[in-house]
């Protein structure tokens, strides 16, 4: 307390019985894979493959170059931003030498003739770094090193990231006969599971290999990739896009290009994020740059899928090209669908960044009534943004923190315990009307 000794009027600040808790971001990407050049304006990463946050396409090209017909990267990173992403991490993967690459691999969807004509032709200066020398990189690269602050273990360092999307995965596990190597293909996605479960404030946007028809992708995920995780979400089938470097100028390049779609659907959930919020379902969307999908699958195939976790992007001719699944890979019910799982990282990240102030004060009764007040405040709030399932917050939500869950000895322990229950909201998936025959005459009704 002050000490006052001159008559007069004195103004004080004092702390509110509560601090607010701050909504944490949601929509951070971090994309790992190869680019055209390496960033040369660090002299501690002269590789340029540590994470590096951009936020814009032009930092992209400025600092790791632009499209090249060999690598997916750059289509998945302006796929992002034309979906309504911002910020981003890229991490990129150097090929074997370190450096460019020689024979440059084929867009998927080509023909060996074309890849024989191109692999003919001479690299120019600032070659692109897939192709052959692409080949010759395994999951080992992408998987990198916390302590190297390299693949996607460096991005350990990135806390602000909540997607992880590796789009060159075909480069990587194509061989210059266009053969896949599924093998490294699912090791590296194993990795992306293991990095987001162990973060556990971020998922996984994963890519179904190209090429398959619906019933090869069923069978692939039932019987090869049994992924059984909540952190990770799984896209089907790849997308058509114009292709950038087409043009006057380059007469052999095809019209459009086959992509994954991984860096189009972040961007589709960033924006839904923006738009309506982390807890709405990121499906019914149009995927802004899709000209036609890869495979188009029917509402019976999708039957096949949806119940094991393939999210399938659809044509639906006037209402474009949009994405028609929600769900996670997981196979416990509470977890199913993505909203959900972005929900709680969004709520248990808010709610952790917004209460460290509690950490090394009395653990009283005192305390206990803060921090009730202020973990109620901001679920509030969330409730009437629309996020959590109730027609009261009692319905929605609970805090608890009292002497029930904290004991004399929990409290000499130096644990404070505060218990806290959300109902969120779920997709309606399946919508169902109810038509049945009445007899006229009847008056109408609402």
């Amino acid at each position: 307390m002050p000490t006052y000794l001159a008559p007069g009027v004195y103004v004080e600040e004092v702390e509110s019985g509560s601090k607010p808790i701050e909504a944490a971001g949601t929509s951070t990407a971090a994309f790992i894979g190869f680019t055209v050049k390496a960033p040369e304006d660090n002299p501690d990463d002269p590789e340029g493959v540590r994470p590096r946050f951009i936020s814009n396409w032009t930092q992209f090209e400025t600092h790791y170059g632009g499209f090249a017909e060999d690598i997916q990267m750059p289509h998945a990173v302006y796929g992002w931003f034309n979906n309504g992403g911002g910020g981003a991490y890229i991490v990129r993967i150097p090929t074997a030498s370190g450096g460019g690459a020689s024979a440059p691999a084929a867009e998927a969807g080509e023909t060996g003739t074309t890849r024989r004509r191109r692999g003919g032709s001479s690299e120019p200066t600032g070659a692109p770094a897939g192709g052959a020398e692409a080949h010759q990189v395994g999951a080992t690269a992408f998987v990198g090193s916390e302590a190297d602050r390299t693949g996607i273990m460096g991005l350990a360092v990135a806390e602000d990231v909540t997607m992880v999307i590796v789009p060159d995965l075909i480069t990587a596990t194509r061989d210059s006969s266009g053969a896949v190597d599924l093998t490294t293909y699912q090791a590296i996605q194993v990795a992306m599971i293991t990095h987001c479960e162990k973060m556990g404030n971020r998922m996984a946007v994963l890519d179904a290999p190209p090429g398959m028809s619906p019933q090869q992708v069923k069978d692939w995920r039932s019987d090869t990739a049994k992924y059984d995780s909540k952190f990770s979400a799984f896209y089907y089938p790849w997308i058509k896009i114009s292709n950038p470097l087409a043009g006057p100028k380059a007469p052999t390049q095809p019209k459009t290009v086959t992509i994954p779609p991984s860096g189009h659907i972040a961007g589709i959930w960033a924006r839904n994020d923006s738009t309506r919020g982390v807890w709405k379902a990121p499906a019914n969307e149009v995927v802004q740059g899709a000209l036609d999908v890869e495979m188009q699958v029917t509402s019976e195939e999708q039957e096949l899928l949806n119940p094991i976790g393939v999210n399938v992007t659809r044509s639906f001719g006037t209402r474009g090209i949009r994405v028609w699944g929600a769900r996670t890979l997981t196979s416990d019910p509470s977890w199913r669908y993505i909203n959900v799982r972005r929900l709680f990282n969004f709520l248990e990240t808010s709610i952790q960044g917004g209460t460290n102030w509690v950490v090394f004060e009395p653990n009283d009764a005192a305390l206990w009534a803060r921090v009730r007040r202020t973990v109620n405040a901001f679920l509030i709030g969330m409730w009437r943004s629309g996020a959590l399932f109730g027609a009261t917050p009692g319905e929605a939500f609970f805090v608890k923190c009292d002497g029930e869950n904290n004991p004399s000895e929990s409290i000499d322990e130096g644990k404070l315990i505060i218990d806290v229950g959300v109902a969120p909201v779920k997709p309606a998936e399946f919508v169902v009307f109810r038509i049945s025959q009445i007899a006229g005459g009847g008056e109408g009704g609402e």
